[in-house]
């Protein structure tokens, strides 16, 4: 049953076989931290340290879940059933919503609204309070309300020195309006999901107990792009003494203008005292030149926790800058390069 730890390096296999307490897994690109996931929940299971429905496995995509669960399956010999807690944060807290909808206000059976019924639904109200939308249009009210949502701030938390020129100022009376219409919808927005899951964990003792005695183990990956209401989330559910699983990398943090707060990872050790942290160094994807650039490069950034990639693979071609006068031109360049490859026979396995 353990003959998937032989095909793992050895920072790799610490990784998986660190199944106690807190762990964060700095893992550069293309080191392999899927594997070490997928192999971690593996691991767990073979070795009968909780069941299914015990381990918290959190991604970014659905699409990342699907693979996750079909390679945990392909490792333990057969297709894992009871995964329950596997896959985004968003669809995690969906399954908490519906379980207990009315310790928050809603029905069991709430509406998920999408983007367009969240547009439609805000403009109906910017008419109703008599804002003009041209001058203030939906879309920008969306977007603020989003922003304190990914920051887990409900109406009544917006402080005076959030509130932007919006309407006026009357961002947070527009926000409370908002969530007030979509309770009588019994409905919820995407951002409610996570919204509403914190402040039922926040506030309700006994569920936020049964989760944390449910959940033995908890995993996530792409710490790095975690945002503050994300966070919120993972610490209701943790516990004081976790056996916590991060995966991530500090280099490779670029969502900071959808809420990503990079120092969640950089502070990791602060937030759970006496985490180990492993690093996954060993590069599989590119030759040693690349590495080496990337590696110059990225040395100059203070706000890091460090590491530094390497392969056995040889250095490969030369690197070749190309300058462009901005983005367009130079998304326009790497089509045009993508095309000619594929006019000379190249294409991706």
């Amino acid at each position: 049953m353990t003959q998937y730890l032989n095909d793992l390096n050895a920072e790799q296999r610490q990784a998986v076989e660190q199944t106690d307490g807190p762990l964060l897994v700095l893992a550069g690109a293309g080191t392999g931290k899927t594997r070490v996931l997928t192999t971690r929940i593996a691991h767990i299971l073979a070795q009968g340290k909780a069941h299914p429905g015990q381990i918290l496995a959190v991604t970014f995509t659905n699409r990342a879940a699907r693979e996750m669960q079909e390679r945990v399956g392909q490792l333990v010999g057969n297709a894992v059933e009871g995964l329950r807690f596997l896959g985004t944060f968003h669809a995690i807290s969906a399954k908490m919503l519906r379980r207990h909808a009315e310790r928050i206000g809603l029905r069991q059976d709430f509406t998920i609204i999408d983007t367009d019924d969240q547009l439609r639904l805000m403009k109906q109200l910017l008419e109703a309070e008599k804002i003009d939308e041209k001058k203030h249009p939906a879309r920008a009210l969306a977007g603020m309300i989003d922003r304190w949502k990914n920051k887990g701030l409900t109406p009544d938390k917006i402080s005076p020195e959030m509130v932007s020129d919006f309407a006026d100022g009357r961002g947070p009376e527009l926000y409370a309006a908002y969530q007030a219409r979509l309770a009588t919808l019994n409905a919820a927005d995407f951002g409610d999901l996570l919204l509403h899951a914190i402040t039922l964990l926040d506030q309700h003792e006994d569920v936020r107990g049964q989760y944390r005695q449910m959940l033995r183990y908890l995993m996530v990956d792409e710490y790095q792009d975690t945002n503050v209401a994300q966070y919120m989330w993972l610490r209701h559910l943790c516990g004081d003494k976790p056996n916590l699983a991060c995966v991530g990398d500090d280099d490779q943090s670029i969502y900071g203008w959808r809420g990503a707060e990079v120092g969640n990872i950089l502070r990791f050790e602060r937030d759970f005292p006496g985490a180990e942290i492993i690093r996954l160094e060993q590069n599989y994807r590119s030759k040693g030149r690349i590495l080496k650039a990337a590696s110059g490069l990225i040395d100059q950034n203070r706000e890091r926790l460090g590491k530094t990639l390497w392969t056995n693979d040889d250095d490969g071609e030369p690197i070749r800058l190309s300058a462009h006068w901005d983005s367009t031109e130079e998304a326009r360049a790497i089509a045009g390069g993508i095309e000619e490859l594929q006019r000379d026979g190249h294409y991706l396995a």
